[in-house]
């Protein structure tokens, strides 16, 4: 890390630790606790801001709110591990979940992804966003996956860096500041956190994530629980109800931008690239978990239409139970249902007759797989006009 490409910014500045062993790292400065956008910005934040308006109100469309957020916060979890190099999909988490089969790391990930979101999310309702907070979201994060052994819940007490495999501290790319400067960040970060600063909520939020991940205060796990902080804050402050927003799904498309952005802070002191990049997430995925929200709710209400003909109220809720997770099995029904297995294969089949759900190839054990293929292509396209 060259000191000459981090000048002293409004952010912080790069400079040499003290000692015979020193090295170059990266000092940031306290939030900007004032920031005004510039004119061009302007619309672009109000259009996030209408969007996110019309998201918050989604949770209206359904009697039961809970149909949108499992397989919501399970895009994000999906894409927000995928950025630091995951492979899955949210069609082999749907087919886990129905078969109950072991999970594989990847799939492990996105579960403790979701599994820390959770948390935080019933945490924000008793709790300020504080250090209590991060540390317990930060194990549950790890617990048991990629970064277990590197101290899940606990902030660092060593130097990490970010760089190329096989870097060092002195040929990194980025060192973030070193471990007895940590406390001191985290503490303003804190403050910033509860603040009521003079700018728009969105603007806040993304000055909070940029020093976040100029803190690093962790040795493993600080992207992902920086995106899941993006999407906390917005609750915390009253702007969503649900972790309904897949910001990740927007921001892995454009990871390298994503990087760049959040770079030009400590290289430039510019925040705008990172701030513009947001809006523009925060206003894309608006829009699509609205519009797939929409359509969750047509099928919904077609497929409950055509259950209601078989006479049985537990054949509508295994209808909610495939907008949860539109593959499932006899065991998912029996468990979520509540009813015996000769009842739960009797009520698949006939949903399957009404042309509700199509059988599978079977699993690895032989288990009868059923596939609500609509619901299933809403769920699961990468954009909505994939599922059109």
């Amino acid at each position: 890390m060259d000191a000459d490409d981090f000048p002293r910014t409004l952010f912080g500045e790069a400079r040499r630790t003290v000692g015979p062993h020193g090295y170059v790292a990266y000092f940031p400065a306290p939030i900007p606790r004032s920031f005004e956008l510039p004119a061009r910005l302007v619309p672009l934040l109000a259009d996030a801001e209408a969007a996110l308006g019309r998201l918050a109100g989604v949770g209206q469309l359904l009697p039961n709110p809970h149909l949108l957020v499992r397989p919501y916060l399970l895009r994000e979890a999906v894409a927000s591990t995928m950025i630091e190099g995951t492979q899955t999909s949210l069609a082999e988490i749907f087919e886990l979940g129905a078969a109950g089969d072991q999970p594989n790391a990847d799939v492990e990930e996105v579960l403790a992804y979701v599994d820390a979101m959770e948390w935080a999310v019933s945490a924000a309702a008793r709790l300020p966003l504080s250090n209590r907070v991060l540390l317990e979201t930060h194990r549950r994060l790890l617990h048991g996956v990629r970064g277990a052994a590197r101290r899940p819940g606990e902030f660092r007490s060593t130097q990490n860096w970010i760089g190329r495999p096989g870097s060092t501290v002195e040929t990194a790319s980025f060192v973030p500041p070193p471990p007895d400067e940590v406390a001191t960040a985290l503490a303003d970060w804190e403050r910033f956190a509860n603040e009521q600063p003079d700018m728009p909520l969105l603007v806040h939020d993304a000055l909070l994530h940029a020093q976040f991940e100029t803190i690093h205060p962790f040795l493993d796990g600080n992207g992902r629980l920086g995106r899941l902080l993006l999407v906390l804050f917005l609750i915390v402050r009253g702007r969503l109800a649900a972790p309904l927003l897949y910001l990740s799904a927007g921001i892995e498309h454009q990871r390298d931008r994503y990087y760049a952005a959040l770079r030009a802070t400590h290289t430039d002191g510019d925040a705008l690239p990172w701030i513009e990049l947001f809006l523009e997430a925060v206003q894309s995925q608006s829009v699509d978990a609205v519009t797939r929200a929409e359509r969750i709710v047509d099928v919904r209400e077609r497929y409950r239409a055509a259950a209601t003909e078989i006479g049985s109220v537990n054949a509508l809720k295994i209808v909610d139970l495939m907008c949860e997770n539109p593959i499932v099995t006899t065991r998912l029904v029996e468990a979520r249902v509540g009813v015996a297995r000769p009842t739960a294969l009797r009520l698949l089949r006939q949903l399957e007759a009404a042309g509700l759900l199509d059988e599978a190839a079977h699993g690895a054990r032989g288990q009868r797989r059923y596939v609500a293929r609509e619901l299933m292509a809403v769920v699961t396209a990468d954009t909505l006009g994939e599922a059109s």
